[in-house]
């Protein structure tokens, strides 16, 4: 087994960066803004940092410390920390991470077309049959895999480059990219006549529309939007120096994770109010892929200066598609660089085709294999099923059993502390282990609980 050294992060912009980007991807663009408008505007907000704050990022601090402390990936963790019975925890992330990248270099894949169309201007009419063509496209048994190789071919170039010259240096252009391309929407749509009616339908706090779902929706966009229980936050705390105050970079991602949700559904949002209003028919508010690939592109049809924000938002989408799946990526190159002690180079290589296996079969699933159906889903839906509901719900579960009752309390406090030089005062220091061996475990509990159920 390799030594404890390990290639890491040079800087901490860097690391804010890299978790920051891990974190932010589809869902944001495409779950939270639609979330937020059914579910009271801001008083899903409310609710959702509530949980944020209890659940998401205990849960986020659970992983980040683990990976740090046993510098190594999720499989080899409870190895490294003297309790080689835990490591079916690993087990449950890895097998999460594959899925999550079966059906995500998909939906990458979708996002370099829809780019490569708006470059192109092809979304001027708004006339034109949009859902009529992503059916057609994504059924296509050729394009969208195409498409899907060349995403994963970006995504392991990346991760050719190794930890400071590859996932660092990218975060830190690509990230900060997407906020200002996000922010440029955002601007755009609220300048949108009717846009105010669609502001007011995203922020405004109606409690009359908050329910028990709201409250599951809130806790389960909070844990899955950080990426939790695929093993990225853990390999990329392994990359981390000892320096690094967890609780702080951790807070500082979902603050950044939070605030680009709230952009992401001013510029979304907005702007279908506006053009319906416009066009004097109802705001259709969709999420998923309908509403990124369907209704969005009529709205850019059907807006002035449409062109120029329909290449800015797809970039915005292809960007955080992309730092996403870098992170879930590396968590499988970690893998396979620690259990076999292959060089970075062949783990990349042997990593890119274990992801093409299930992305093909998901890609396929929406045209010839359509007919395939394991529990009444295809395999796209499958993959997404498993994985955000079982195996990174009983991965991040388990860290947390792990953290807070298996390791001692002072080898938590030790690595929270950084060895006893961060400045953090003791009392936030014992809440957030309270956080981490109480209350974190009940939610995450409460995810899987509400899933099984209904």
């Amino acid at each position: 087994m390799k030594p404890f050294s390990r290639e890491l992060f040079g800087s901490r912009f860097g690391v804010l960066m890299a978790l920051a980007g891990s974190a932010i991807g589809l869902g944001n663009l495409w779950r939270f803004p639609y979330l937020t408008a059914q579910n009271g505007g801001a008083a899903f907000i409310l609710i959702y940092i509530v949980l944020l704050l209890l659940v998401s990022i205990p849960t986020m601090i659970t992983e980040y410390l683990i990976g740090r402390r046993s510098r190594t990936s999720i499989i080899l963790t409870p190895n490294r920390l003297g309790h080689p019975k835990m490591k079916f925890i690993g087990i449950f992330a890895i097998i999460s991470a594959i899925c999550v990248m079966g059906f995500y270099n998909v939906v990458g894949g979708w996002t370099i077309k829809y780019l490569t169309s708006s470059i192109m201007l092809q979304f001027g009419s708004d006339t034109a049959d949009y859902a009529g063509q992503f059916s057609e496209y994504i059924s296509s048994p050729y394009m969208p895999l195409i498409h899907t190789f060349i995403f994963t071919g970006l995504i392991a170039f990346i991760s050719f480059k190794g930890v400071k010259k590859g996932i660092e240096k990218a975060s830190k252009i690509i990230t900060p990219t997407l906020f200002i391309a996000t922010v440029l929407i955002a601007i755009r749509a609220i300048t949108l006549p009717g846009a105010y009616e669609g502001l007011k339908y995203l922020l405004v706090p109606d409690f009359s529309k908050v329910s028990i779902d709201t409250i599951q929706n809130a806790l389960g966009q909070g844990f899955f939007t950080l990426g939790l229980g695929a093993g990225t936050i853990l390999i990329y705390g392994s990359y981390t120096k000892s320096d690094e105050n967890i609780t702080n970079s951790s807070i500082s991602t979902a603050a950044l994770d939070l605030f680009f949700a709230i952009v992401a559904g001013i510029a979304i949002i907005p702007a279908i109010f506006a053009i319906s209003y416009a066009n004097g028919s109802t705001p259709t508010l969709d999420a998923g892929p309908q509403l990124v690939f369907v209704t969005l592109p009529s709205v850019f049809a059907s807006m002035p200066f449409g062109d120029i924000v329909a290449i800015l938002f797809f970039f915005s989408l292809a960007l955080a598609a992309l730092t996403s799946a870098m992170s879930i990526f590396e968590s499988i190159t970690a893998f396979i660089i620690d259990v076999t002690e292959k060089s970075r180079d062949k783990a990349v290589y042997i990593g890119y085709l274990i992801c093409l296996i299930p992305a093909t079969f998901c890609s396929l699933s929406q045209g010839v294999l359509s007919d395939v159906r394991i529990l009444g889903l295809n395999i796209f839906d499958l993959l997404d099923m498993l994985s955000a509901n079982v195996f990174m719900t009983l991965a991040s579960l388990f860290l947390l059993i792990f953290a807070g009752w298996i390791l001692k309390k002072e080898d938590i406090i030790d690595e929270l502390s950084n060895h006893g030089k961060a400045t953090t005062p003791m009392w936030i220091l014992n809440t957030v282990y309270i956080l981490i061996k109480y209350v974190a475990p009940l939610g995450v509990a409460a995810i899987f609980t509400y899933w099984l159920l209904f």
